[in-house]
């Protein structure tokens, strides 16, 4: 079995994250680690919060609280949050730790013994007023592309163009807000990623076939545009120090690097964390140094998150000249809107996470997200599709299903799975199409096609339905005992595959479905197609209880409460 490397855009420390971030990297992350794990493989998944940069300040001092510590309760508030929507991370680190701190300092080191670092006198917008020169987010203004008018000095937000803070129209300072700017020299240091150009395009050309086309297009508009030289260091307090055994007058000035060249960075470091808290059973290098092609690297990230990390980032491991892992497949989702705007952090705009899961349980969210990922093209979050979703699929095709054969078999036949007869025609047939549905859901998920595995899924649900009406073991009983015993059996067995199948996508519901059958042994191992065909692995005598309702439908009044608390359609 194959060893698999998973990471997820690390979310940034600065506030709760809303839907939109959790569907375009760590939930569908996570749905395909669980279904990996399932199959055998080692895994290891690795995120944590992205802590540099100026927002992290900015927020900390709104606060009233060091950046320190303001960092530290951010962190455990997001964890809480994605253990709640039960993110099976190996390891949730942070990007101040010592380690990564350690690693991207030797990075550092190692470009510039190569010639991949340079350092340079530059203009920077300086602030009377504020009394220190300002980093690009501590910039903002009107972006020249767009017009967008709060775009941050590195990155509109609307049009996702990189930026210097000098581009932006009418720029004032994010501490005060004052338009008394002025442009002085000082010195930074900058990645020569032009000189790593050619290295990067023969990298992404092995590469880029492989790849969504939405990775894969992004990566190469940036290379046809030509790499250009990165300012990598920042005039701030909180940070990854410049070393000053390699650089001591700007180490001495209080230089800290960039937050997108750690950043990346800590997914390495990230894994160094998770090791050292047991080094004689983990071996963070054999993950990302010199390591065996038996390891596959797969990213998952939004569209905006794709340059740094199919062109930026391989340039530094490029530049080191170490064999460092590269990321094997870029798994890159569009934007997931809300009623066709954009979920948005800075502007409260759609529904938090937090929020979410104050709502409703993890897997009705878990669910509707992955089933309408945006994959292909950029996907809308409105409440009224989400009711639908929720009532048609969890709970009409699949809560239904199990509520119905469990409790119809207690109390025909009592808490025991029933005998019955031997299987027939209708069962052959079923386990025919059980097997071909089971091994088109894998094929998507082996492709990391998410809608189209969820709708294989809702597939595999919805063939227990069309059997049961199909053979009515409520009218079957009046004639036929061991037919309708028969007909639970198998759709108790049913259940038990929904259980194995279904758990990357709604872990806690598959956990009370398998929970229902008394099976000694019983793991979460998967399903073969002679399995999927046989569907015997809950056999007659099993003792099973009922489970609660696994999915609750929702009102028309459930919606309208939505739309009153978050918004419905723009205007109302």
């Amino acid at each position: 079995m194959a060893r698999h490397l998973i990471t997820s855009a690390l979310p940034y420390i600065n506030g709760i994250k809303h839907l939109g971030n959790m569907v375009g990297s760590m939930l569908p992350a996570d749905v395909y680690s669980r279904y990996l794990r399932q199959r055998g493989h080692d895994v290891l998944y690795i995120c944590a919060t992205d802590e540099h940069g100026t927002p992290a300040e900015l927020a900390a001092k709104e606060q009233g609280l060091p950046v320190a510590d303001f960092c530290a309760q951010a962190h455990d508030a997001q964890k809480a949050v994605y253990d709640g929507f039960a993110l099976a991370f190996d390891y949730f680190g942070r990007s101040s730790s010592a380690q990564n701190v350690e690693i991207t300092q030797h990075f550092a080191r190692r470009l510039h013994e190569n010639g991949f670092i340079e350092e340079r006198a530059i203009r920077q917008v300086y602030s009377p007023t504020d009394g220190r020169f300002l980093p690009d987010r501590y910039v903002e203004g009107t972006c020249p592309h767009c017009g967008y008018d709060k775009a941050r000095g590195d990155q509109c937000e609307n049009c996702t163009r990189v930026l210097d803070p000098t581009d932006l129209i009418n720029p004032r300072s994010a501490i005060s807000g004052s338009t008394d700017l002025e442009v002085r020299e000082t010195k930074h240091l900058f990645l020569l990623q032009s000189k790593l150009q050619h290295k990067v395009e023969a990298w992404v050309a092995r590469h880029e076939d492989d790849w969504p086309q939405l990775a894969s297009s992004i990566a190469r508009k940036w290379l046809n545009e030509g790499l250009h030289d990165r300012a990598i260091t920042r005039d701030l307090d909180w940070g990854v120090p410049v070393p000053a055994d390699t650089w001591p007058e700007l180490a001495a000035e209080g230089k800290v690097f960039y937050v997108w060249f750690d950043a990346p960075i800590e997914y390495i470091g990230a894994t160094k964390e998770w090791a050292d808290l047991d080094p004689a059973n983990r071996d963070w290098k054999s993950w990302w140094y010199d390591v065996d092609t038996d390891v596959r690297y797969t990213e998952f990230m939004a569209k905006d998150n794709v340059p740094f990390h199919t062109v930026m980032f391989p340039a530094t491991e490029l530049g080191v000249r170490e064999p460092w892992k590269k990321v094997d497949y870029v798994k890159a989702f569009n934007w997931l809107t809300y009623y066709g705007g954009k979920f948005s952090t800075s502007q409260k705009r759609g529904v938090f996470t937090d929020q979410a899961l104050e709502i409703l349980p993890a897997d009705y969210w878990r669910y509707f997200l992955i089933a309408n990922a945006p994959e292909s093209d950029d996907s809308s979050f409105t409440w009224e599709h989400f009711t639908a979703t929720v009532n048609k699929d969890l709970a009409d095709t699949l809560g239904n299903f199990v509520n119905r054969v469990l409790s119809f078999s207690r109390k025909r036949f009592g808490d025991e799975v029933p005998a019955g007869g031997e299987p027939g025609e209708a069962e052959t047939k079923l386990g025919g199409q059980i097997a071909e549905l089971l091994a088109e859901y894998e094929s998507h998920m082996e492709s990391l096609q998410f809608r189209k595995a969820a709708a294989a899924l809702r597939a595999l649900w919805s063939a227990g339905n069309s059997y049961l009406e199909e053979k009515a073991p409520w009218l079957e009983i009046k004639t036929d005992k061991d037919g309708a015993a028969l007909t639970l059996r198998t759709a108790m067995n049913l259940i038990h595959l929904y259980a194995v199948v279904s758990e990357p996508f709604i872990p806690a519901t598959s956990a009370a479905m398998r929970q229902a059958f008394s099976l000694d042994g019983d793991i979460a191992s998967w399903v073969t197609a002679d399995e999927a065909r046989a569907l015997t692995a809950v056999p007659a005598g099993t003792p099973f209880t009922v489970p609660p309702v696994l999915f609750a439908k929702l009102t028309d009044e459930d919606l309208e409460a939505y739309k009153k608390r978050f918004g419905g359609e723009p205007g109302q």
